[in-house]
């Protein structure tokens, strides 16, 4: 029989998810086919509405050969697994000639542990274990959340808290959950043969297609102990987030909370003299941590230098006591043993980091709000240390020796490619040498007319924004173009402390429109209230920018208060710009410029979700118009028509939403 051309294989998919076949799909299919057949690397910029799932998709099952496919969104993960995978593989198994198998796999914290579940969790303050559902009310959340967790124990397949619903709180889950270094191991656990994790792996180890997340892609990255089933093709979706996501994992981090709690986890499993100098260390560090200033810690002062020596110096002490000694009083020693040794690890680990001093690490003081009361005053003091950079790390770990495919709707920033490709640590596009990756990039655009659909609007005439300054100019023209566009308003704001003060101006102007704030309730429960009622306007921060998906007359109008550079005092960004500039480079351009095109562009592509929705998105700040970054900045936007006339944009508004309210009314009437 011929072997199906993957025209043949993308149209049977499309068919099958009920899609339409788009020139760019098309282009993307064959692009990723290319690349995997001849092991290259490939970046591919696939706007909205291209369907970019099935052009990685189809060509990877065709491969035969077991792909990776790692996302950054649970939403993403459960599309793939429950809708665009089945329905694919059963398109294409006739033409195939076979059915590719594919799998979930999460990091183990991610699944219920059943050793917790029917053991108990280890304690900090008593031998043994402490059997949570006894201790908790029946009547509180936590005890009601846990008793749920009981009963779905007993009828869940998979183990995996996402296919839980409704979901339980943080505090009821770690409960029922454990951590790769607290794991006691499948062949020491008596549960290790039902192990949900293990089943996990054991199902990804069978599939051609193995569905991940970015930040299990990282563990396997950086940690050296392979968690990911050996792969020879790795796709990246939603790939202008695995920076961030790899960053987070290799970011590490010390509060007197963990230190105190893996000082009294370890207390009675060693001998007393090891527990009194890791307790001793532990009060030194929280006595500097009240001390401290928020900042960056370009040297580490003498005094929390010698605390932290002392922290490495305890621990090391611990984790050598805890592997000599037994105590058979314990009730279940080996699983209080590994949630203590996993508790004095990480502290050593963090501690012996910030110790060594490397240059390529940043290391700075937080200082958050407190929590709660006299017991929680220093909670919020935290010392953390954070690569300076990930792209040496991406480039020897992640495009060595397999075929990558980086996908986004945002990876061409400014006009091409290379400022992405330089955070993956890929040398510009077509630069040649032995030692360096080889990869291209392309933009396979989007089925839409944004020309046509979208408009930006940048308000020129109001005053340069100033850093947390009162901007009663932009409160006004927000209030006029949310009178213009009859509500239907998502506000993304560079601050949620902007936000806060936006919502509550607002809410006394036009009380005739409801205002949703971010933090008031869910996220879920946000969007879903803003695309019920077109009147409505959602205003928020980080998450909204990326995280709005709502096609139709609910979002016609997109507003960015100000241009989303990141803070001067963010230790990590502004550790970074400096490194950039030391090399001769423009650190604000490379860091600064580059963080900002990318929310934008992700901000400005909450507008248009369909083919028929039309809109507007508002830039309140006049730098994208004057500043000679602007353009960069607008290059990495839509393709919409553009313009400063404010009083053109009320007048679009104005006709975009009466052609809103007509359509509502026609649908009302049949």
């Amino acid at each position: 029989m011929t072997k199906p051309s993957l025209p043949e294989l993308l149209h049977a998919a499309v068919a099958a998810v009920g899609g339409t076949e788009r020139p760019g799909q098309v282009t993307m299919a064959e692009s990723v086919a290319e690349a995997i057949d001849d092991g290259s690397h490939l970046l591919v910029q696939a706007g909205t509405g291209t369907g970019k799932s099935l052009g990685y998709l189809v060509p990877a099952l065709a491969h035969g050969d077991r792909v990776v496919v790692a996302t950054a969104t649970l939403a993403l993960q459960r599309q793939l697994v429950e809708r665009d995978l089945p329905r694919t593989v059963d398109a294409l198994h006739p033409l195939l000639r076979r059915r590719p198998e594919f799998a979930m796999l999460k990091g183990r914290s991610n699944y219920l542990c059943l050793h917790r579940l029917h053991e108990g969790v280890p304690q900090d303050e008593e031998d043994g274990l402490f059997d949570q559902f006894e201790a908790a009310a029946p009547t509180s959340k936590l005890g009601q959340d846990l008793l749920r967790l009981r009963d779905w124990a007993d009828e869940t397949e998979s183990g995996d808290r996402d296919d839980l619903t409704p979901g339980v709180s943080d505090r009821a889950w770690s409960q029922v959950s454990v951590s790769s270094r607290e794991c006691l191991g499948a062949s020491k656990c008596a549960y290790g043969a039902e192990c949900f994790a293990e089943m996990a792996r054991e199902r990804a180890k069978l599939a051609e297609i193995v569905v991940t997340n970015h930040a299990l892609l990282a563990i396997d990255a950086i940690e050296g102990a392979p968690v990911l089933p050996q792969h020879e093709v790795l796709i990246v979706d939603e790939a202008h987030e695995l920076v961030s996501r790899v960053t987070g994992v290799a970011t590490g981090e010390l509060t007197p909370g963990q230190v105190n709690r893996a000082a009294r986890r370890a207390a009675k499993l060693v001998n007393e003299k090891a527990a009194d100098q890791l307790q001793t260390a532990a009060e030194g560090f929280e006595r500097l941590m009240e001390l401290a200033l928020p900042g960056r810690l370009e040297e580490i002062p003498e005094d929390l230098g010698y605390a932290l020596m002392a922290l490495r110096d305890a621990c090391r002490t611990v984790i050598s006591a805890i592997g000599a000694t037994r105590d058979k009083s314990v009730q279940d020693e080996d699983a209080v043993r590994k949630q203590a040794l996993a508790s004095v690890e990480s502290v050593h680990d963090v501690a012996e980091r910030v110790v060594n001093g490397s240059e390529w690490d940043v290391v700075w003081y937080e200082r958050h709000e407190p929590r709660g009361g006299a017991a929680y005053r220093y909670s919020g003091a935290s010392l953390r240390v954070a690569p300076m950079s990930v792209s040496g790390l991406l480039r020897e770990k992640l495009f060595a020796d397999r075929s990558v495919i980086l996908a986004s709707a945002t990876l061409k920033l400014g006009g091409d490619f290379n400022g992405v490709g330089a955070s993956l640590g890929l040398a510009p596009e077509g630069t040649e040498g032995d030692d360096v990756p080889q990869w291209k990039g392309i933009d396979v655009g989007s089925p839409f007319d944004y020309r046509r659909q979208g408009i930006l609007y940048v308000a020129k005439h109001l005053a340069r924004p100033a850093r947390d300054g009162d901007r009663a100019d932009m409160l006004d023209e927000l209030t006029e173009l949310i009178q213009a566009a009859g509500g239907r308003t998502l506000g993304l704001f560079s601050s949620m402390r902007g936000a806060q003060l936006a919502a509550e101006e607002l809410r006394s102007r036009i009380p005739e429109f409801p205002i949703l704030l971010q933090g008031e309730e869910t996220l879920g429960e946000l969007i879903k209230n803003f695309a019920a009622d077109p009147r409505t306007c959602l205003f928020g921060t980080l998450s909204l920018w990326q995280g709005v998906d709502v096609p139709g007359p609910s979002c016609q109008l997109v507003v960015m208060d100000k241009i989303p550079f990141p803070r001067p005092d963010d230790p990590l960004m502004s550790a970074r710009q400096k490194a950039v500039e030391d090399a001769g480079g423009n650190g604000f351009m490379a860091v600064a410029a580059t963080h900002a095109a990318l929310l934008m562009a992700q901000g400005a592509g909450r507008l248009v979700r369909a083919s028929g929705d039309r809109g507007v998105v508002a830039v309140l700040d006049q730098r994208l118009a004057t500043a000679r970054y602007g353009s960069y900045l607008k290059a990495s936007l839509p393709d919409f028509w553009y313009t400063t006339d404010r009083n053109q944009v009320r007048r679009s508004l104005a006709v975009i939403d009466a052609a809103a309210k007509q359509a509502e009314a026609q649908a009302e009437a049949e």
